[in-house]
């Protein structure tokens, strides 16, 4: 058994942008955890050297120059063959964890989350603002999947084969681990999280989040997927929504006209019976989405089964 297990290729996959402070470090630590497994290193466009160090400390370097996070993630899921995958920042904020590997290899789990918020983070992080971005973004992904995850934006992760191969890649940006987690949770694969040690940058290290605007598409990706993966109840809420105000509209109009057999407030019956209509459509819509997306759960589940390794 342990002969099978120590013959399962395992790749560590680094998206890089000008980390030349800590990429030497972080190849280090991650190949004195996984002796045996193949670190890539995917230059993301750096003007710093990043890619020279890492050839230099033996990762397989590649290169990808479409911008963005999710571009870079989509190339090494795409061409790189495992049977599981270690990923994680070139910043040197996560330390590796082995077990992970180990509980994707036994089949515990589709993808393993490094969870750093339970841990060290909301001490070691500096940076404004984050904090309260990650409790957001994890209160709504709860909420509307209707899941447990406690970090939803780490970088820190292990998948199998069948979740690479599997996970259609749409984000540009560092939407992307959003976009995991809902992928994930929405097709029914199995997510564990082990609690991981998370650690500051070091001085000159400057993070390539931008709180805002990378926050803002976060969000918007967060309403896609929703409306993409539930559209009854996103169409729902809003035909909900405006139906209440059709309501609110339409019964002092009708109710004048029983008392006194006058509609005095033309505009507001015309208005009021527009909102009812596009209400009505959107539940309709609603409906035909939702039987769309049942039929394409089914294509992705025969699709799954035949990736299964």
């Amino acid at each position: 058994m342990e002969n099978k297990k120590s013959q399962k290729k395992i790749a560590v996959l680094l998206p890089c942008y000008n980390e030349a402070l800590t990429i030497e470090k972080v190849i280090k630590d991650y190949r004195a955890a996984f002796p045996t497994a193949e670190i890539y290193v995917y230059d993301n466009n750096s003007t710093d050297g990043t890619g020279e160090i890492a050839r230099h400390c033996g990762a397989i370097v590649k290169r990808e120059y479409a911008q963005g996070k999710g571009n870079v993630i989509r190339a090494m899921f795409k061409y790189i063959e495992a049977d599981c995958y270690i990923m994680a920042d070139g910043d040197d904020t996560n330390p590796p964890v082995p077990e992970m590997a180990d509980m994707v290899l036994r089949g515990e789990a589709e993808m393993v989350i490094g969870d750093r918020l339970s841990s060290t983070y909301f001490t070691e992080n500096k940076r404004p603002f984050h904090n309260t971005g990650n409790r957001v973004v994890r209160w709504l992904i709860n909420t509307l999947f209707s899941v447990n995850v406690t970090d939803i934006m780490t970088g820190s992760r292990a998948f199998s084969y069948t979740f690479v191969k599997t996970f259609p890649v749409l984000s540009k940006g560092f939407e992307i681990e959003t976009e995991m987690t809902i992928h994930a949770a929405a097709n029914n694969l199995r997510m564990v999280e082990i609690s991981t040690d998370y650690r500051d940058r070091p001085e000159g290290s400057t993070s390539k989040l931008n709180t805002y605007s990378d926050g803002m598409k976060v969000l918007a990706t967060i309403a896609r997927l929703f409306k993409e993966y539930k559209p009854m109840a996103f169409f729902g809420a809003i035909g909900l929504l405006l139906t209440i105000l059709s309501v609110c509209m339409l019964v002092p109009v009708f109710h004048e006209y029983f008392m006194t057999g006058l509609v005095p407030r033309f505009p507001t019956l015309i208005f009021g019976s527009f909102l009812l209509v596009v209400a009505l459509l959107l539940f309709m819509s609603g409906i035909i989405l939702e039987v769309i997306v049942k039929k394409n759960r089914q294509l992705f589940e025969l699709f799954y089964i035949r990736t299964k390794r």
